[in-house]
């Protein structure tokens, strides 16, 4: 599960450990090579030039929820097998250690403090740990603008707690990504942090996906993302998942890249 910390108000809420979105299984071959020599009198013959790793021209930053961890949801990537995301670099950050309010103080991968579970509309927010965590999401967009990726080219996505936090990231960013993506996950914020987000942060579009069966970040909780959206003047496409528990699934994932595709610029 994921919950975030943000600017004015934060949240403050969520389960224990059962965040876990995906049940991923990586798999490792190992190929065994069998070398020949041969003694002969020739000159060695010099191997061809390992051709250079093309620059990242798109980045897509990846937040896990509640107790996960970034290398857990690395093999979300494989999904995304459109040739658009060949030179796409992707980052799947780990949450620092903290106790969990809502968890009996039990230490934990935790973007900021969640006092409650399950996580509403109205929940208590965490803004002091909010807003920490926001800052780290900015220093790692920060250096891939450095690096040469043009912030239209940049996407911010994440499930539960890292969700919620991908929307304060957004917002608060002063330059306009390419998009944010918020599975599972809720506004950690009043309304009042509308007033910090600045006109090009408005121009971000959000994609916003729930499972209508969750009992750890309620429906409801994710249906008042888009109007909160709407009255700061921003553009949200909410997809509603009948049947879907806290969890995120390969059709989210795939709708999640096509998504990405159509809002990726050409001139990057």
């Amino acid at each position: 599960m994921g919950f975030t910390p943000t600017l004015m108000s934060f949240l403050r809420s969520n389960y224990p450990l059962f965040l876990k979105p995906l049940a991923l299984v990586a798999i490792t071959l190992a190929a065994t090579s069998l070398f020949t020599s041969f003694v002969q009198r020739q000159t060695p013959r010099r191997l061809p030039d390992r051709p250079m790793a093309a620059a990242a021209r798109s980045f897509v930053l990846w937040l896990h929820g509640l107790g996960d961890s970034g290398p857990a949801n690395e093999p979300i990537r494989t999904l995304f097998t459109s040739p658009e995301f060949k030179h796409t670099k992707w980052s799947f950050p780990s949450a620092p250690h903290a106790p969990v309010s809502c968890n009996y103080g039990a230490v934990m991968p935790s973007w900021f403090d969640i006092y409650e579970i399950p996580v509403s509309a109205e929940s208590p927010k965490d803004e002091k740990g909010l807003l920490k965590a926001v800052q780290n999401v900015h220093a790692m967009i920060d250096k891939e603008v450095a690096a040469g990726i043009s912030p239209e080219n940049i996407f911010i996505c994440g499930f539960s707690q890292g969700g919620a936090l991908t929307l304060a990231s957004v917002l608060l960013y002063p330059k306009t990504l390419g998009g944010g993506a918020v599975f599972s996950g809720w506004v950690p914020f009043n309304s009042s942090i509308i007033e910090c987000i600045s006109p090009e942060a408005r121009k971000t579009p959000i994609l916003w996906s729930h499972g209508m069966a969750d009992r750890t970040v309620l429906f409801g909780a994710g249906q008042a993302g888009p109007p909160f959206l709407e009255q700061a003047g921003m553009s949200c496409e909410f997809k509603a998942y009948p049947d879907l528990v806290h969890s995120i699934t390969n059709e989210e994932l795939k709708s999640l890249e096509a998504w990405i595709k159509t809002r990726l610029k050409s001139s990057s």
